[in-house]
């Protein structure tokens, strides 16, 4: 048994020394049949590099099989979906890999998406081609009508989403975006979503910081195409317009002293929803008061009042004890896969009423 189980994981990551046979086809990641979904590089080759965590593509395949030249700076985790279903969490590292994402499927179409799930600090990834079966075909999976960004933290990043004990520290084995609430809350809505999300980052202070106000809070990188990876090329942000955006942070502002005034936070906070109105005009925002609370509630009450004039902001109501300690906990009090699910489903009736979206008969998943 363990002989087979070898041989299966050389047939699943192959180097690329190793042929993928001349007649397969080879496909470019900038082909108008690839959709990808967050913030991109096209590079002049054709290949495509991202680092943002949640960042996905997808693509509908024929020929039965399919397989993908990759390339990574450090190490991430991408979750893997054939035909809408979850089939398994793959670790990348290293660069030129090639690897087989489906085979033995029948030859019809079936629909393909890769999404990461790790944050970009810990590696850059670029795809370089797609390689089908002899006499395969891709065509595109059309755009959802609906769509959200979210700017957040570590809650946002589903830091510790997989884990099951709040001692536990942190891995990057147990940090999954998609078990977090804004996927979460994108499945319910059946919505496209983009997250421009870091750990420990805040709106004017970072956790642990011994300033009051940090330099490089996401305040400061919101505008990045990169989270990580290369910070001087600045995205275009209206270029893909979201039809509600979600601000999730706070709790590291005020997580560790020293704290910044609230002034200081408000002011700050304005500053993003002014670039924000600037990128996307009146697209509705939903400020999040965070499930920790904390400074932040009042903050943002505070904030409510003084931009009373803009009719598309908006304030969630406080989470309190939303999330219990034994049941909901993951990695470092994070809130794992069940604390996820219940600050979701506090924001969905809230989300529901801004957006007029209809409540929908179904599990919130």
């Amino acid at each position: 048994m363990k002989k087979l189980n070898l041989i299966l994981l050389i047939c699943l990551i192959l180097p690329l020394s190793i042929s993928a046979g001349n007649k397969d086809v080879v496909v470019k990641p900038n082909s108008d049949a690839i959709r990808f979904v967050g913030r991109t590089q096209t590079l002049s080759d054709g290949s495509v590099r991202y680092d943002w965590i949640g960042t996905y593509w997808q693509t509908k395949f024929s020929g039965g099989s399919v397989s993908i030249r990759i390339s990574e700076s450090g190490k991430s985790y991408h979750n893997l979906f054939i035909d809408g279903k979850w089939v398994r969490k793959i670790e990348l590292t290293g660069k030129d890999s090639l690897i087989v994402l489906a085979s033995g499927l029948s030859h019809e179409f079936h629909q393909l998406k890769l999404q990461k799930c790790t944050e970009g600090e810990y590696g850059c990834t670029t795809i370089h081609q797609l390689l089908l079966a002899p006499g395969g075909k891709l065509k595109p999976v059309s755009k959802k009508s609906r769509k959200i960004e979210i700017y957040g933290d570590s809650y946002t990043c589903g830091y510790g989403s997989e884990g099951n004990d709040p001692s536990a520290h942190f891995k990057l084995e147990t940090e999954n975006c998609n078990k977090a609430y804004g996927c979460i809350l994108a499945r319910y809505f059946d919505a496209d979503y983009t997250l421009v999300a870091h750990s420990g980052r805040g709106m004017v202070r970072n956790y642990g910081d011994s300033v009051q106000l940090s330099k490089n809070t996401l305040l400061t990188r919101m505008t990045h195409l990169y989270d990580d990876f290369d910070p001087s090329i600045i995205c275009k942000l209206g270029s893909d317009k979201p039809d509600l955006i979600l601000i999730n942070l706070g709790t590291n502002d005020f997580s560790t002293k020293p704290v910044p005034t609230d002034d200081e936070f408000i002011d700050g906070y304005i500053k993003m929803i002014h670039q924000l109105r600037t990128e996307y005009n009146n697209v509705p925002i939903l400020c999040v008061i965070p499930h920790s609370g904390g400074l932040t509630v009042h903050c943002l009450i505070k904030l409510k009042t003084i931009m009373k004039a803009d009719k598309y902001l908006f304030v969630n109501n406080p989470m309190e004890d939303i999330v219990g300690r034994k049941s909901d906990m993951g990695a470092d009090s994070h809130p794992n896969y069940s604390g996820q699910k219940k600050i979701a489903m506090t924001l969905i009736p809230r989300i529901s009423t801004i957006m007029n979206w209809p409540l929908e008969n179904k599990v919130v998943k």
